[in-house]
């Protein structure tokens, strides 16, 4: 059990720095305009909240996790030249490996409470309608 954690860990971490290697491939100019367009799909649709098929549907809900984000990745790794990508992918391991600077916490901090506040307000919303 321990091997298929560390093994899902890995791969985590991989795909992670696979995607910032296309927003960093997404941003050199020696990418092609078609190529570009695609790797701003994919990493769009990898941080993005919302998916196609909404993730508490049971199995199908992470497929497209699984399945479509990787076939994403794979075509996206296609069309960027290789010379390309494996700059990016060598500043991508440079930059991940390093720790997140003071104004990034206070983002995800902001983001967390954005997202509290919306989810406060729908359950008063939701208590509210009840209580009638």
């Amino acid at each position: 059990m321990t091997s298929l954690l560390q093994r899902l860990r890995e791969f985590a971490r991989t795909l992670k720095q696979e995607i910032y290697a296309l927003y960093l491939a997404y941003q050199h100019p020696e990418t092609p305009w078609y190529a570009r367009a695609w790797a701003f799909v994919v990493v769009a649709y990898a941080i993005s909240p919302i998916d196609l098929i909404p993730d508490f549907i049971p199995i199908l809900g992470f497929l497209d996790d699984v399945i479509l984000l990787p076939i994403g990745i794979w075509l996206a790794l296609r069309l960027i030249p290789p010379s390309v990508m494996a700059e990016c992918r060598e500043q991508s391991r440079e930059r991940i490996g390093r720790p997140t600077s003071p104004a990034g916490r206070w983002v995800a901090v902001i983001i967390v409470v954005i997202w509290s506040l919306m989810a406060g307000a729908v359950i008063a919303l939701l208590a509210g309608a009840q209580q009638r």
